[in-house]
């Protein structure tokens, strides 16, 4: 396993190279003709233009190619068509149910040559030995994949924090950009712990990630203070452009967690600079990534809600290149560059005829040539549910101490499918203990510590899953180790979690002593190791079984992911309890 990657600059001889290639005393290894050159430095676009390339660069970008073809270039002739600078996805979830190596099969053809994803998800549950395997599956690939790490903001205090000694060894990697999206809430909450991770990440020269969700004003100045570079929480142009005055690079989402790229282009009839404006996506979920794509689709979006085509494509190639203060390497078309091209039919079409990376041609009318490497997962990274005994029924009781009849009961309310907020209840006390009242939708749900302190176990109360019964149970919550579970009866509820630790990891739904629909997820509780296509259809599956038992939301899995997140507001839950993000204090199930 790798502990350590350099992306690479050209060597001495690989500059002699492309020199000797500019002034025809060499001859390109591949050459493109006769084509519309889209520049993004200069907002142009240009007619008659030829791109040659030497091994993994560029070395020549004019109209006159003739010296640099010899008998031995690969000759493509563009006759006319637009070739613009390999896409780039600034901000993604590579570890979003899929693996790598299915993932890669459908973006690389679609024309996205750079991608920078999140760490978050693997480190609590892998330790560095996981990260360090996780990456380890994006390296060498057809494409460049870079990563940020990772302050692991958590409302759980086992599966808070990384430390500075780790973080210093990320750092000296070349394909670690920095620190990934760090919440406003906790790093406001939390500078003592959170600031000298940055402290470190700016000192090596690399760029803090914002997550403002919900921040305005003072508080997000005083968020952007600590160093923050960009944010890709705006949900409409008036939240892009408060964060483009303040200093901010803004990514614009279009994925399958949040799509505000409609909302957010009014912004380019304000008449305001849009060089700091990014596209990226987010994550996409496997149906997206095969129905729609990857970043093309993005771009094509950006385009039919108005912006002009040079500045959709800038937002997603020079503009993300510049951010992260790689574009000496990618970005656009230039001499020096990376040979990371598209060949499209013309600006406004954003369809990938031929996709070049590195200096070879990848993919041609949406059918791959060259295909991703598959990477091997450790052992231990296959096996991460590290419960200490399966679940009894009896786990999930709420057990209330003294005689009292009825006790003031804190509750999880969704408000949206992602925020929630606290209501609070007077219950009943039914023989010492807490019940589910499914005629008021209110039902349990637990957070299982399945790494730090494994079988360590919380019971709540949610109310908004509508659920009649069974139970829905998955071990991709977000920010903790927690495996979470929500359910209409105690005896479901046990159910799922065990099929999950027997899966080593997954999604489950099940009713009446029955697994309805179930998703392993064995590659450290979070990835999928099967295909792209059949991954989808178990998703759907789990969709279904999910509307099934009256689960009203659109995605019931993220919907229950982000019920441990201490990104979206406000009330959550982890194997040590409740925890109210407006302030960061944990609070019990009993209103004192």
């Amino acid at each position: 396993m790798k502990t350590s990657v350099s992306f690479p600059v050209r060597s001495i001889k690989e500059s002699k190279e492309l020199m000797k290639v500019a002034t025809g005393e060499e001859k390109a290894d591949m050459a493109i003709i006769n084509a519309r050159l889209l520049n993004v430095y200069s907002g142009e676009i240009l007619d008659g233009y030829s791109v040659g390339i030497k091994g993994k660069w560029i070395a020549y970008v004019g109209n006159d190619p003739k010296n640099i073809i010899g008998a031995n270039t690969e000759v493509l002739d563009a006759d006319g068509r637009t070739i613009i600078p390999g896409l780039i996805d600034g901000h993604t979830h590579l570890a979003f149910f899929v693996n790598a190596y299915e993932f890669l099969k459908f973006a690389m053809k679609g024309g996205t040559t750079t991608i920078i994803t999140e760490t978050l998800e693997a480190l609590p549950v892998g330790g560095y030995e996981g990260l360090m395997d996780f990456i380890s599956s994006l390296t060498d690939q057809p494409i460049k994949i870079f990563a940020t790490a990772t302050v692991m903001a958590s409302i759980s205090e086992t599966a808070r924090g990384i430390s500075i000694e780790t973080i210093k060894k990320l750092l000296t990697r070349s394909d670690i950009l920095g620190i990934g999206e760090s919440y406003w809430q906790s790093v406001l909450h939390e500078p003592d712990r959170i600031l000298p991770l940055f402290n470190e990440t700016l000192l090596a020269g690399k760029v803090l990630e914002g997550h403002s969700a919900g921040a305005k004003g003072n508080k997000l100045m005083a968020y952007i203070a600590a160093g923050i570079s960009s944010c890709h929480e705006p949900i409409n142009a008036e939240e892009a452009l408060e964060r483009l005055r303040l200093g901010l690079h803004v990514m614009i989402r279009e994925g399958s967690v949040r799509r505000d790229l409609e909302a957010i282009s009014k912004i380019k009839d304000s008449g305001v600079d849009l060089r700091r404006l990014i596209l990226v996506s987010d994550g996409l979920e496997p149906k997206d990534l095969i129905e729609k794509g990857g970043m093309e689709f993005i771009v094509q979006k950006a385009i039919n809600c108005g912006f002009d085509p040079v500045t959709a494509i800038q937002m997603a190639t020079l503009n993300v290149a510049e951010h992260f203060s790689l574009d000496n390497l990618i970005g656009g078309i230039a001499p020096g560059r990376y040979a990371d091209l598209v060949m499209i039919p013309d600006p406004n079409t954003i369809e990938a005829q031929y996709v070049i990376s590195n200096g070879r041609i990848i993919a041609q009318e949406g059918r791959l040539l060259i295909s991703p490497i598959q990477h091997t997962f450790s052992k231990k990274s296959l096996n991460s549910i590290n419960l200490p005994r399966k679940f009894y029924p009896s786990d999930f009781k709420i057990t209330i101490k003294g005689d009292s009849k009825k006790v003031e009961i804190r509750i999880i309310e969704q408000v949206t499918d992602l925020v929630t907020k606290e209501v609070k209840r007077l219950l009943p006390v039914f023989d010492g203990e807490i019940k589910s009242d499914l005629d008021q939708d209110i039902l349990k749900v637990a957070a299982i510590d399945r790494t730090h302190l494994p079988g360590k176990i919380f019971v709540g109360l949610v109310k908004g899953f509508c659920m009649k019964n069974g139970a829905i149970a998955t071990s991709g919550a977000w920010d903790t180790t927690d495996i979470i579970v929500i359910g209409a009866n105690d005896d479901d509820m046990a159910l799922a979690v065990n099929r999950i630790y027997d899966m080593q990891g997954g999604a489950v739904v099940c009713a009446a002593g029955k697994i309805m629909a179930e998703l392993p997820l064995p590659i450290l509780g979070i990835m999928s190791d099967i295909p792209l296509v059949r991954l989808t259809q178990e998703l759907e599956k789990i969709k279904t079984a999910a509307t099934g038992l009256g689960i009203p939301f659109q995605d019931p899995l993220t919907t229950l992911a982000v019920l441990t997140t201490a990104a979206i507001p406000y009330l959550r839950i982890c194997e040590e309890g409740l925890v109210n993000l407006k302030d960061g204090k944990s609070l019990g199930l009993l209103v004192s």
